[in-house]
């Protein structure tokens, strides 16, 4: 099977393996305790400059980011320049004038794939998988962009 090919299984695989219930699809769901997410972060970071230019976008976090993941999301955005309103579930959502920023982190049952989504606003997701070797996160595709 061409490497092509085999992108496409795993894609296909993981979309499918990913899915979670209504209630909770945001957050990370990774199995990896210890995990580097330093290429992960990087990665997210990056993307979301090349589309919301830093200190001009301000994101309203509307989901609590308690593990690894999520705190270091939240600290390299505010590297990169962007103004961020941390969620702290007092204050209805989407009351500030930036894009509201949720994430989902999952795995694909039995696999080392993972799939990092980011939802931006009300109709922009960007999404990119992963695989997960030697305790790194390394890209395995292009992010996708859906408005």
């Amino acid at each position: 099977m061409s490497f092509g090919k085999l992108i496409a299984v795993a894609l296909a695989c993981l979309l499918v393996g990913c899915a979670k219930p209504v209630s909770s699809i945001y957050g990370n769901f990774s199995t990896n305790a210890g995990a580097n997410y330093e290429k992960l972060v990087a990665e997210a970071t990056q993307q979301l400059k090349e589309l919301y230019p830093p200190a001009r976008t301000r994101f309203e976090l509307q989901q609590p980011t308690p593990d690894a993941l999520g705190e270091r999301l939240v600290l390299a955005l505010r590297e990169a320049g962007y103004a961020i309103l941390e969620f702290d579930g007092t204050r209805p959502q989407n009351t500030s004038e930036g894009f509201s920023l949720r994430y989902t982190f999952d795995q694909s049952e039995g696999s080392n794939l993972y799939r990092l989504t980011l939802f931006v606003g009300n109709q922009s997701t960007l999404t990119r998988p992963f695989f997960f070797q030697g305790g790194v996160y390394a890209p395995v595709g292009y992010w996708t962009h859906k408005e």
